[in-house]
């Protein structure tokens, strides 16, 4: 029988601000092994996928049995692992690494992941990453617009979301919830002690990517090594007709499409369907509402990670 192995580190979030770049660059490093599956969410038990709503079901694969005996296990961006024995084969893979992660955005906003990673490894490392919550947002909601999860402008979508009376992931959207960070942070530093955690901002990753990977490899007790720095991840794109973007993705004839087109096709039919664009800017009126919800959770913020986050407030 095989000997289990452990994950040792997690990359608990925040959703959209930087955690894919974060585990690409990682995922370079030849004594880094990271779960095929990049998001498991296997520690947020109070996360029940059978709530969620449609449009959100219908984007995630919720893997079994079939997908844990067909070996090698098939990378997957986002699943909600249940089983121990399933997730625990997403790390038997694992040979010389020393570094063995996943990097699950749910962890962050779960008010029990913190506790089932404890319980499960009391020595486990924990990375978060921060990003001004305007920007998280705004974000957020252009991955709803992908997606065709709304087709209404950004603060109609907002409102619509802070009114839903049932909350959760994968039941409402969470545009502002996620942003937060103050009280989810807390559930780490009140059960883990501080030197197990680390906490990045994305402008931090984005301004130096390097100083940041070198830093969490001295974190991770491996060796520095140079990065690649070629590839951008996840970049935003907006569709260009909502409507037909929003039947493509409920109707599941994206996912179909998705399964057997080339590579090559896929590329030109998204340049037909999304305007792509590093930058979307949030307008002036927009960014005020939103600083204002943030403000005294960024000034809470600031003081739990011992990080000036003023220009957060601008």
């Amino acid at each position: 029988m095989s000997m289990l192995i452990k994950p040792n580190f997690f990359i608990v979030g925040a959703a959209k601000a930087g955690t894919t770049s974060l585990y690409k660059y990682l995922d370079q490093h030849k004594g880094i092994f990271f779960s095929p599956i990049k998001e498991p969410n296997y520690f947020s038990s109070d996360i029940n996928p059978s709530e969620f709503r449609a449009d959100y079901r219908n984007h995630t694969e919720i893997v079994g049995e079939k997908y844990f005996n067909s070996k090698p296990l098939r990378e997957l961006h986002l699943s909600f692992v249940k089983e121990e024995k399933y997730y625990n084969q997403l790390f038997e893979k694992a040979k010389t690494e020393t570094a063995i992660g996943e990097c699950s955005t749910s962890y962050l906003f779960s008010d029990v992941a913190a506790k089932n990673i404890k319980e499960f490894n009391p020595e486990a490392k924990i990375i978060a990453i921060l990003r001004n919550p305007t920007e998280r947002i705004y974000s957020h909601y252009l991955m709803g617009l992908r997606f065709g999860y709304t087709t209404k402008n950004f603060r109609e979508a907002i409102e619509e979301d802070s009114q839903q009376t049932q909350k959760g992931w994968g039941i409402s959207k969470l545009y502002i919830e996620l942003g937060m960070y103050a009280r989810q942070l807390e559930r780490y530093f009140n059960i883990f002690p501080k030197e197990q955690i680390k906490i990045y901002l994305n402008e931090e990753l984005k301004n130096n990517p390097q100083e940041v990977i070198s830093d969490i490899c001295t974190f991770l007790e491996v060796e520095d090594f140079e990065l690649d720095l070629s590839q951008k991840h996840n970049i935003a794109s907006i569709p260009k007709n909502k409507m037909l973007n929003k039947f493509m993705y409920q109707s599941g004839l994206k996912n179909a499409v998705d399964g057997i087109l080339p590579k090559t096709l896929k590329s030109k039919l998204k340049l037909f369907f999304y305007e792509t664009k590093e930058v979307i800017p949030i307008n002036e009126k927009d960014k005020e509402f939103v600083k204002a919800i943030y403000k005294q959770d960024i000034t809470e913020t600031a003081k739990l990670i011992n990080k000036n986050l003023e220009n957060w407030l601008l």
